[in-house]
């Protein structure tokens, strides 16, 4: 069993497509969820952005957020 913690950077849209929210999480069904619910989620709530559309996987936090901030 793979005991690395793995870290998530994801992209979400609303149904017209016309927003992008970028977030990142340790957990990404979870986190995914949360925003569909509209729990600690008040720009996704507010603009319905709930559709994910991209995710990467990182074995280290350091290299997801480097790839977060360059996108």
């Amino acid at each position: 069993m793979d005991d690395q913690q793995k870290f998530y950077c994801y992209i979400l849209t609303n149904n017209k497509r016309t927003l992008l929210y970028i977030g990142h999480s340790e957990n990404l069904k979870r986190r995914i969820e949360e925003h569909k619910a509209g729990r600690r989620a008040l720009f996704t709530k507010k603009y319905n952005v709930v559709e994910l559309i991209y995710f990467e996987e990182f074995v280290t936090k350091k290299n997801k957020l480097k790839t977060e901030k360059n996108n």
